[in-house]
């Protein structure tokens, strides 16, 4: 992008805005992600209006409706939607050019989102659809109240706010009423602009361009079916019959289905009237209900519940997902299963039932060539006696690979009771309809064969991701080494924040469904803390972790590094109160999460980034002691990047920082 001709020897845009990168691009002109120099560095977004006309005098008139029409925009006033600026007017190379200035907003959209969910084999659950709803009405009925239609409600146009987990509405229909107005005043040679995104906007809308609330109502369920099934608005809708399908993709509760099919409704007259209708629908009592199955038998995936949010990632899921509901406090940052839905110790507890009295029985008499059996069938308990030899019910080639497992496991070191309740749960969580133990029938061989594969799956993990000391531990982890841990990495200024965002990114990686359930005390949870365990001797020995110094005279660092698949780094360096801090991380976008915490974390300011995917921070310090930056590969590859740190006003004798104790 060569934004030039601003007439400023500093290249800043207006003599006050530096350009950092294009952030999008459509019909109505481009989208800039800048810094507002006059606000010290604050980031920024400017779109400039581009509007489709043909000659300079076409133009020129657009530009005056434009600037008068503009008044509008910047009446909006709503927490949940950006807020305008200013209306920049910028000569350049002889030619005027329109920009509109407004809020940055830092966060994933819902379709970053849900391209990330969908990555791991997830995707949204219907308790997170139902909050966004909840959220995002009130701000459609605020905008319909002004005369505002927002003409484009889609996932990519829904920010999940990194501050709050909120949803904010991003690029809302003033803009495109604006150049609606001047392509219908300009006259009848301008080109016509199709508002509304295909497949998301109603038929009334893309066919003649009318619109009226319930046309943003019909968006919006486009948008909740689309994250509730992960398939495209054309797979879900059918041309043919004209009838929507998504109920061969999700089975939802009777109540949201009603819901939706009435926001879907062909006919405008039969839609609902007002968000405030379709808010009072969902406030029914029964509009929770869930049904049996998140997902029809037949679907690929099984829907995991996560809190609706904040990320692309577990580790940004705070009061649910940011934003989390049931969230602790953020001052105490918690891994990844201590802030993400529950619903999954519902399945677990199942599964572990059944194991503790099949198929933990079945699977560890099975360790033991010569351990007795006792039929879990306390009906026939004469079907095996004790002493038989249990493995001669097994083909030669389940006892060779039985006994193969057995050897592997020996060799690392691993608990073996740990490894049949960690199977068990994989298991299980595999195949939830198997609601029995497994036994010897030779109907059960496929069955056997697919738990010790997913046994042996496990081994291979502990072999590659954790030490041999962790790998003795499991099975024996608990709060306490949680806490110990903070001690610890605390002397070396790192918060458990900054520990637990290194832990969350290679478990997230290692078992990307699992992440997203509650598991820190669940049998899979102990790999979590294995791999905890690791990371604070890594940062202990310094390799994760380094500390940026300043020498005289120097005021910025660049520093690069090459990640490995779901590794993370940790930066600390000493700062006092009131300089200002400047961060630009060079990576690919998606790749990366980046957070900035604050020596010692209070309500007011709990962390400046967490688990943002932005790659930007600049700012003015509000304490003193050592700020942590953490960067972590979200990439299935290796990660190349480039980090750059940048402080005004460097002190040659930084304050003392906080006591390590201090640190979360």
């Amino acid at each position: 992008m060569v934004m030039g001709g601003t007439g400023n020897a500093n290249n800043l845009l207006g003599s006050r805005y530096r350009i950092l990168r294009e952030l999008g691009r459509g019909g109505f002109g481009y989208t800039y992600l800048a810094e507002d120099v006059n606000r010290f560095n604050e980031l920024c977004v400017l779109k400039e209006f581009l509007p489709q006309v043909n000659d300079d005098e076409a133009l020129q008139k657009a530009k005056q409706l434009f600037e008068r029409e503009a008044d509008v925009l910047y009446q909006l006033n709503h927490p949940q939607i950006p807020k305008f600026r200013e209306l920049l007017r910028v000569q350049a190379r002889g030619q005027g050019r329109l920009f509109l200035v407004q809020d940055y907003v830092e966060g994933p959209t819902y379709q970053e989102l849900l391209e990330t969910r969908l990555h791991s084999g997830n995707r949204f659950a219907e308790s997170e659809v139902i909050q966004l709803l909840q959220q995002i009405l009130p701000v459609l009925n605020y905008l319909h109240s002004v005369g505002v239609i927002h003409r484009d409600i889609a996932p990519d146009n829904l920010i999940s706010r990194n501050l709050d987990g909120l949803p904010v509405l991003i690029d809302f229909g003033g803009v495109k009423q604006l150049a609606t107005v001047v392509q219908q005043k300009v006259g009848a040679d301008v080109v016509p602009t199709r508002l509304g995104k295909a497949g998301y906007a109603p038929e009334e809308q893309m066919a003649s361009g009318q619109v009226s609330p319930s046309a943003d109502l019909y968006a919006l369920a486009v948008t909740a079916l689309v994250l509730l099934t992960g398939q495209s608005p054309d797979a879900l809708y059918d041309r043919y019959t004209q009838r929507w399908r998504w109920q061969d993709y999700v089975a939802l509760s009777p109540k949201l289905a009603k819901v939706l099919e009435r926001m879907l409704a062909p006919r405008v007259g039969d839609r609902y009237s007002s968000a405030t209708a379709v808010a009072r629908a969902l406030s029914t009592p029964d509009t929770y209900a869930m049904p049996d199955a998140a997902l029809r038998s037949d679907s690929p995936t099984p829907t995991v519940a996560v809190a609706p949010g904040m990320g692309s990632n577990p580790s940004t899921m705070v009061a649910p997902p940011g934003s989390l509901p049931a969230a602790p406090a953020k001052s105490t940052k918690q891994p990844i299963a201590n802030r993400t839905g529950g619903c999954f110790q519902a399945l677990f507890g199942l599964f572990l039932l059944i194991g503790s009295i099949g198929l933990v029985w079945w699977i560890a008499s099975r360790w033991d060539p010569n351990g007795p059996v006792t039929s879990p069938d306390a009906d026939n308990p004469a079907e095996t006696q004790p002493g038989d030899n249990t493995d001669a019910a097994l083909s030669p080639e389940e006892q060779a690979r039985k006994a193969a497992l057995r050897q592997k496991r020996d060799r690392l070191g691993v608990d073996e009771r740990y490894l049949i309740s960690v199977t068990d749960q994989l298991f299980y969580s595999q195949y939830p309809d198997l609601q029995r133990p497994l036994n010897d029938d030779p109907a059960d061989t496929d069955l056997r064969a697919e738990w010790d594969s997913i046994a042996n799956e496990v081994l291979d993990v502990l072999d590659a991701e954790l030490s041999a000391a962790a790998r003795q531990r499991l099975g024996s982890y608990t709060a306490s080494d949680r806490e110990q841990w903070r001690q610890r990495v605390n002397q070396k200024f790192v918060s458990s924040r900054a520990l637990y965002d290194l832990t969350d990114a290679k478990f997230e990686y290692l078992y990307p469904q699992a992440a997203q359930q509650n598991f820190i005390d669940q049998p899979i949870g102990q790999i979590w803390h294995g791999l905890a365990d690791d990371r604070v001797r890594s940062i202990e020995s310094g390799d994760r972790l380094e500390e940026i110094r300043f020498a005289s005279g120097e005021f910025s660092q660049s520093l690069r590094d090459r990640l490995g698949p779901g590794e993370g780094r940790i930066y600390v360096l000493n700062l006092s109160e009131g300089q200002l801090l400047r961060l630009n991380l060079q990576a690919q976008p998606g790749t990366t999460r980046l957070s900035l915490y604050v020596p010692s974390p209070n309500d007011a300011v709990p962390f400046l980034l967490e688990d943002a995917s932005e790659r930007t921070w600049s700012g003015t310090l509000p304490q003193s002691g050592y700020y942590e930056i953490v960067v972590v590969n979200l990439q299935s590859s290796a990660l190349n990047y480039a980090l750059d740190v940048g402080v005004d006003n460097v002190s040659s004798t930084p304050t003392e920082p906080a006591p390590a104790e201090d640190k979360n």
